[in-house]
């Protein structure tokens, strides 16, 4: 078990976000989880200079829904990262499985074909509290740790690219 607080980082490691621009999306099944993620996410961008303005945040039904939701964003809108929120709990079936493989592999797939980091901040728990443990509980909020990601990503993509 994970003992790791999602929220600790350097925040002298984290470079300016100022002029970036970042889309949230976020899944509202399991929404009071999801909704602190995004919380949390939002919070962070914003604590590393990110203006309201230049946060676009949609909601999609479910995980499952993220990968699409976020190829929209890329499509309409000029993003320098996208940070896709969810919380997957497992059930008595393989539902679990099928829904964390496909939106693990769709945001995969959105990093290679547009060359734009999407980030994956999808809790995949066994339980409820494990995912409430992560979402602004005992370890943290993955929403922070996602926001710091898309933003350290979004800076090497800059640097890359001069």
């Amino acid at each position: 078990m994970s003992t790791a607080n999602l929220s600790a980082y350097d925040p002298g490691s984290v470079p300016d976000a100022s002029d970036m621009r970042f889309g949230i999306v976020v899944s509202d099944w399991n929404s009071e989880v999801t909704w602190a993620l995004l919380d949390g996410a939002v919070k962070t961008l914003k604590q590393h200079g990110t203006e309201d303005d230049n946060i676009v945040i949609k909601h999609v039904p479910g995980s499952f829904e993220l990968t699409l939701g976020a190829q929209f964003l890329a499509e309409y809108d000029d993003l320098d990262a996208v940070i896709c929120l969810g919380c997957v709990i497992q059930g008595e079936t393989p539902h679990f499985t099928f829904i964390c493989q496909g939106v693990s592999q769709g945001i995969t797939q959105l990093n290679m074909e547009y060359n734009l980091p999407f980030i994956f901040g999808v809790l995949t728990t066994n339980n409820h509290q494990q995912a409430a443990d992560r979402a602004g509980g005992i370890h943290g909020n993955k929403g922070d740790e996602a926001a710091v990601t898309a933003i350290k990503m979004a800076a090497l993509q800059r640097e890359i690219e001069k």
